[in-house]
């Protein structure tokens, strides 16, 4: 296959299929519906995930145990070092600030600092979570670390 083949034979729009106009469109009579049954009936339609009265994929797969990921929360680490460079000394750091400023990604129920590098400035932290490392850290720079309920 050369390059310029990949694309042969893709329309970008489908001439739409004229069903029941006569025999020599070649979807006349039963318009692709076939004959009896309830496919061929209107106001039919078919279950989500149905495969032809194959076993369907949902039903063929095994299934095992529970998993609690549905409820579970959702957790935006922050370490200390990315704290370090973007804060200055004497500023006052919540969850909305920390996701604003780019260190707290994505959406999240809760935030917890992690003691991953040095922090120098004193600041007031608050988290839902703190490392015991990194509540120490924070404490011995001179900062606060207040945890939210």
């Amino acid at each position: 296959m050369m390059l310029h083949d990949v694309n042969i034979g893709i329309q970008r729009h489908k001439t739409r299929k004229r069903v029941g106009r006569g025999p020599g469109s070649g979807h006349g009579k039963t318009s692709g519906r076939g004959h009896k049954g309830a496919g061929s009936r209107s106001g039919t339609k078919r279950r989500l995930g149905f495969e032809g009265g194959q076993k369907p994929l949902a039903r063929r797969i095994a299934k095992r145990g529970f998993n609690n990921n549905f409820f579970a929360l959702t957790i935006a680490e922050v370490n200390l070092s990315a704290i370090e460079l973007v804060f200055n000394a004497g500023d006052v750091i919540t969850p909305e600030i920390l996701s604003s400023k780019g260190l707290a990604k994505g959406r999240f129920d809760q935030v917890k600092i992690l003691a991953d590098g040095e922090i120098t400035k004193a600041l007031s932290i608050t988290a839902h979570r703190f490392s015991a490392a990194a509540e120490e850290k924070i404490l011995a720079a001179g900062g606060s670390a207040v945890r939210l309920a």
